[in-house]
């Protein structure tokens, strides 16, 4: 489950010089990230959660990150932190890929457990990522001092309600914000119903009007998103109304601050990483030129691409 996206952050893809792994099993990410820096693979920087936690048949369950209690908590990200995860990936709600779970506006960990994570993460010098659905979870998350929040949808039982006092805490505390936006978005109305996916569109105008620091993702590697799918996923911010600069800057220079790596890449700027996208076309008139890939630069090292993605 990857979110984030573009020369900043990103899922695994052929052109992205870095990407962020919200959840693996068995380490997988952490492996391909170290492959990929002993040169032994192709690919972008993977800034890798390791396994998600969640509570006993939580959401995400089966990626093998089962945990209970303040000092099982602990432990957990003891290990994660020593097999070399770059941030903590906690399931505060549930989520619609598990079935028999808490739902996804469920909160799945009470606050002594949510603020023993966090505590932890910070000893380890690691980022926290809370994947949150519900209004209750997300107020939680907050409140805990988490810095990503994934998906962010303001659900409740019946609906959505996008609680300002909240909102307001998020942009005061700087923490990011992650849709984690499918390619395929305008199937939405179909899916959900024209007045549900108008709900969720409208939750996400709030925030970007409000001045939420949004990044860029596509919870790539769940059913209907592939690793493929950023350019047409920022399709949804033009949708919403924002300018290209600013949708662009969510995938690449906000997005790198959200992962820690904002003073390395994410710009072109003297003294940062060479990572850099060449494209046929100008994004910031037209995003669909970002499908039209013709080179990439990887710290400094080019990529040909043999097609356009």
């Amino acid at each position: 489950m990857c979110t984030s996206a573009s020369t900043a952050s990103s899922c695994p893809g052929a052109w992205r010089p870095t990407a962020r792994d919200l959840g693996d099993r068995n380490w997988l990410a952490l492996r391909l990230a170290r492959a990929v820096v002993e040169g032994q693979a192709v690919g972008p920087r993977i800034v890798s959660a390791g396994t998600p936690v969640t509570p006993p048949g939580g959401h995400c369950w089966f990626l093998g990150g089962e945990v209970s209690g303040v000092e099982e908590v602990r432990r957990f990200v003891r290990r994660n932190a020593e097999a070399g995860a770059e941030v903590i990936k906690v399931m505060e709600t549930g989520g619609g890929l598990t079935k028999g779970g808490a739902k996804s506006w469920e909160s799945q960990f009470s606050d002594e457990e949510l603020d023993a994570l966090v505590e932890e993460a910070r000893r380890a010098g690691l980022p926290v990522a809370a994947h949150a659905h519900g209004v209750d979870g997300i107020t939680a998350a907050v409140e805990a001092g988490v810095d990503t929040i994934e998906h962010c949808t303001w659900m409740t039982e019946d609906g959505f309600d996008v609680r300002e006092d909240v909102l307001g805490q998020i942009i005061e505390k700087g923490i990011f914000v992650c849709p984690t936006v499918s390619p395929h978005w305008p199937m939405l109305p179909k899916f959900f119903g024209p007045e549900r996916a108008e709900a969720m569109f409208d939750a996400v105008r709030t925030m970007a009007e409000a001045g939420a620091r949004l990044i860029a993702g596509t919870d790539a590697g769940v059913q209907r998103a592939g690793f493929d799918g950023l350019p047409g996923s920022l399709t949804f911010y033009e949708h919403l109304g924002l300018a290209n600069e600013r949708i662009l800057a969510m995938a690449t220079t906000e997005a790198a601050h959200a992962l820690g790596l904002g003073g390395k890449t994410g710009q072109l700027t003297p003294g940062y990483r060479a990572d850099l996208l060449v494209v046929d076309g100008e994004p910031l008139a037209d995003l669909r030129a970002l499908r039209a890939v013709e080179t990439v630069l990887a710290a400094g090292r080019q990529h040909e691409i043999g097609s356009h993605a």
